[in-house]
């Protein structure tokens, strides 16, 4: 039996308001010994991976998300579990160019070829009308939607009804959507397969993993044999992208308090950030960012940083005209925005 965890707790309502410009991981000390009776459970099993806490994270994210869930050891292997699934092996990938390269290289390195698709001004996601027009010329097998800084990109029905029509399998790139929901829908539940990363500065954070999403009976087949070189029957091209015990207990205290601590960075953001900065990325109605980055269009004093500051495309030697994505990695930047719990007593 699992260890229960503290009670959950908000933001308190308080003038001393916590330094969400002091970078910390997204860990709430408070379960440590939470998290030290798993890691016990973990030794005591025998069984340091491919075990019941592996398991016990896999249904924690698909109780929260919706929809069933494989565990991995990084984001790249639930991207290319999809990919391969996809057989995207010498067919056309779209990917937005404003995105981490780990989502292009990843269709490299499932053996597809890659064309970039430009993005909107207004949530830095991938634009609709440039995903149409590059399916229409490029015929796609598959491609990739990336919600970017925490939010759900805004085509993403749009794109997703579009992607059923013409048969083009969509994967959804979460790596940055912990705690996102639109209208209470989740991240990761409109493509074929939504993927998420937890690595170390991720809103919620194991440290290295990663999480596949999908309602496929056979791409969640496919995706556990992938993972650990194609067990039992070597049918499926697989490497080794299994979760470690004592990675998935981090996993199984974290989704636990994913919402908590995307409603905390939101009543911050609310309360400390909104009325300096007029100009940031503003949310259609109906939709929560888990504010993984909190994104504006004006040049700020301290800053974190861009989302990206060189789009993908030019780091791959791609010629293109990609003139929104351009200007967003010229015209935006984060301002610091850390959780920050309260600190377990002495």
């Amino acid at each position: 039996m699992l260890a229960p965890r503290p009670s959950s707790r908000t933001m308190p309502h308080s003038s001393l308001q916590p330094a969400i410009d002091q970078f910390a991981i997204g860990f709430d000390r408070r379960d440590l010994p939470r998290l030290h009776a798993l890691w016990d459970i973990a030794i005591e099993s025998e069984r340091w991976s491919e075990g019941t806490l592996t398991e016990s994270f896999e249904s924690a994210w698909a109780a929260s998300n919706g929809l069933p869930a494989v565990a991995f050891g990084s984001w790249s292997g639930g991207a290319l579990a999809a990919l391969e699934f996809a057989e995207v092996r010498g067919e056309v990938v779209l990917c937005p160019s404003n995105t981490f390269m780990a989502t292009p290289l990843a269709a490299v390195a499932a053996g597809a070829r890659v064309e970039f698709v430009d993005a909107n001004r207004d949530d830095l996601c991938v634009s609709f009308a440039d995903f149409v027009a590059k399916a229409e010329r490029f015929k796609p097998r598959a491609a990739f939607v990336v919600h970017i800084g925490g939010h759900i990109a805004f085509e993403i029905e749009q794109i997703a009804e579009y992607c059923r029509a013409e048969g083009i399998f969509l994967i959804e790139d979460c790596a940055h959507a912990h705690g996102a929901t639109w209208n209470g829908r989740r991240a990761g539940t409109w493509g074929d397969a939504g993927v998420w990363s937890f690595a170390a500065t991720k809103t919620i954070s194991t440290g290295e993993g990663g999480m596949l999403v999908t309602a496929s009976d056979d791409l969640l087949a496919y995706a556990q044999s992938y993972r650990n070189y194609g067990k039992p029957s070597y049918s499926v091209p697989g490497l080794n992208f299994r979760l470690s015990e004592f990675t998935a207990a981090i996993g199984v205290v974290q989704t636990e308090r994913m919402d908590e601590i995307a409603a905390w960075k939101n009543e911050a953001a609310r309360a400390q950030l909104d009325h300096l900065h007029p100009s940031r990325l503003v949310l259609p109605d109906g939709m929560i960012s888990g504010l993984y980055k909190y994104i504006v269009f004006d040049p700020v004093e301290r800053s974190t940083g861009k989302v990206y500051d060189e789009p993908c495309h030019r780091l791959m030697g791609h010629a293109l005209d990609l003139p929104v994505t351009d200007w967003i990695a010229e015209n935006h930047w984060c301002v610091p925005l850390y959780y920050q719990p309260e600190e377990v007593p002495a």
